[in-house]
C-alpha cells in the first residue's frame, strides 16, 4: 500500500509554531518516525507540504493515481476551503482527515470542517500520534474486518 501524507499551511513549522498547542516534536521528526513505522507495516508513504491552496489540490491530483489512500492534514483550510473539499471528492480516494490540536476546543472559527463531508475518518487533538493513528487506520481497513467479526479494521 502507498499512501500520501499530505500537509497544510504551516505545518513545516511544527516543532516552532505555538508548540504549547502543536507540540514539540519536529516534522522531520515525525516523518522519520513515521517512515519508520510504516516500513514495518509494509507501507509507502509518500510526503508532501503545500502552504498555499492551489498547491494541495495540485499534489491530490498528481498522485491520486500512484496512491491508495491520502492522510490529510489541511490546516487552517479545513475551515473554509470548498475547492479543497471538491478536489478531494475529484479524486475519489479514501482520505483521513487528521489534526495535531482538537479543532472544537479552540476558537469558533476551527470548530467546523468543510472536508470532513469527503473523508473517510478524522482523528485529531493527539498530537503526533494523530498521523500514527491515521496510518494504522489505513492498515487495518485494508486487512477488512476483524475475524471476530465485530470490530471494523
Amino acid at each position: 500500500m502507498r499512501l500520501l501524507v499530505l500537509n497544510g499551511p504551516s505545518l513545516n513549522l511544527v516543532g516552532e509554531r505555538e508548540p504549547s498547542v502543536y507540540g514539540r516534536e519536529t516534522w522531520s521528526e515525525i516523518e522519520d518516525r513515521l517512515r519508520l513505522r510504516a516500513a514495518h507495516l509494509g507501507v509507502e508513504l509518500v510526503f508532501a507540504q503545500e502552504n498555499g491552496e492551489g498547491g494541495l489540490i495540485d499534489v491530490l491530483q498528481r498522485e491520486r493515481r500512484d496512491v491508495q489512500g491520502v492522510i490529510l492534514n489541511p490546516g487552517a483550510y479545513t475551515h473554509y476551503s470548498y475547492a479543497l473539499r471538491d478536489a478531494i471528492a475529484a479524486v475519489s480516494l479514501p482520505v483521513i482527515e487528521v489534526h495535531l490540536s482538537l479543532p472544537e476546543a479552540r476558537e469558533p472559527f476551527r470548530h467546523r470542517s468543510v472536508v470532513a463531508s469527503v473523508c473517510i475518518g478524522r482523528i485529531a487533538g493527539f498530537g503526533a500520534l494523530s498521523y500514527d493513528l491515521a496510518l494504522e487506520a489505513f492498515v487495518r481497513r485494508a486487512a477488512g474486518p476483524a475475524e471476530d467479526g465485530d470490530t471494523p479494521r
